[in-house]
């Protein structure tokens, strides 16, 4: 399948919402887009995404604008064959003065192979719920945390910032809701542990603007809002309902992925994260500043689903596209 090149209509470009005096004083001014998908949006393909479309995959991104590029996983490639070839991704790309290009390590194993590699910042990934947690790194939540030290304590040492990731925070593919409770303490314990930002996942997609609030409202007693970010799938078309929720709290850091890829290996069902296509185009209309190319963004989604051979999860894409 061969997408044609697609073009936003020279409105769209510009576009600002009526009033953007009113709407600074709702929204942050500011939103840092932290691109997620050559990691999350390819690690759940069934096929092998050869090494160097990841890496062009990359580099088209760190073009756009973007701040922040997560470019892969540190995982055993026994869990997660699709980012087996984490160290030759890290070493091939061209990472630009000025964006991060962070990765995830489970373990202070993979935090060791991240560093040799060239890594200067990491992820680490946890979950609200015990039953992702086993599924999704074999072992409970408090043994997950213990994990977590060994890696917070190496990447002290090494001066590497760390940012946490709390998946299934408004739901779970095996326990079904997750108390507001449970999310604050987790994102309290890896904030405390010296976490720089708390990445709150809605992994199955399942959440509401309803849940979002409430959720949030627990984890601002524990966590300052200016450390927190939000990670929205959009398996029930939520992501952006939920994301203006959170911007209207204070949040002003969202994941999200070009082309809306990906899904959960651990997660059946799960669809991608909210298209960073889809994101950017509201945040514009919202006149809130990225610094991102949105048509330089299309552009790179156009290049990885003729890569992977199918359709755009982006609604914006699919709107804008000239066939």
């Amino acid at each position: 399948m061969v997408a044609a090149r697609r073009l936003l209509p020279r409105w769209a470009v510009t576009l600002r919402p009526v009033s953007a005096a009113a709407a600074a004083g709702a929204f942050p001014k500011r939103v840092k887009v932290v691109e997620v998908g050559p990691r999350d949006g390819l690690q759940n393909e069934k096929n092998v995404v050869p090494t160097p479309v990841k890496i062009n995959l990359i580099n088209m991104l760190s073009e756009t604008g973007l701040p922040v590029v997560e470019a892969t996983s540190f995982v055993s490639p026994k869990w997660v064959p699709q980012m087996a070839d984490h160290t030759e991704v890290m070493r091939g790309i061209n990472k630009l003065p000025g964006i991060s290009y962070p990765v995830l390590t489970p373990n202070l194993k993979g935090f060791q192979a991240a560093v040799a590699a060239g890594a200067k910042e990491v992820a680490i990934f946890g979950a609200a719920s015990e039953l992702f947690t086993k599924k999704n790194i074999n072992c409970s939540i408090d043994e997950s945390l213990e994990r977590f030290s060994e890696v917070m304590t190496a990447a002290r040492a090494a001066s590497i910032p760390v940012r946490g990731y709390v998946s299934c925070v408004l739901g779970c593919p095996y326990e079904g809701k997750i108390s507001t409770a449970k999310v604050a303490e987790v994102s309290k314990k890896m904030y405390s542990m010296g976490c720089y930002e708390i990445s709150l996942g809605d992994t199955i997609g399942i959440g509401t603007p309803g849940s979002m609030k409430e959720m949030l409202t627990a984890v601002m007693k524990e966590v300052p809002v200016g450390a927190l970010a939000v990670h929205c799938h959009d398996t029930y078309g939520q992501a952006l309902a939920n994301i203006l929720v959170a911007l209207q709290m204070g949040v002003s850091v969202v994941d999200a992925s070009v082309a809306g890829l990906g899904g959960c290996p651990y997660a059946q069902g799960a669809s991608g994260n909210v298209a960073t296509e889809d994101l950017v185009y509201m945040l514009n209309g919202l006149g809130i500043h990225t610094g991102v190319d949105l048509q330089k963004l299309m552009d790179t989604g156009t290049f990885i689903c003729n890569a992977l051979n199918r359709r755009t999860n982006s609604k914006v894409s699919q709107a804008s596209c000239r066939l």
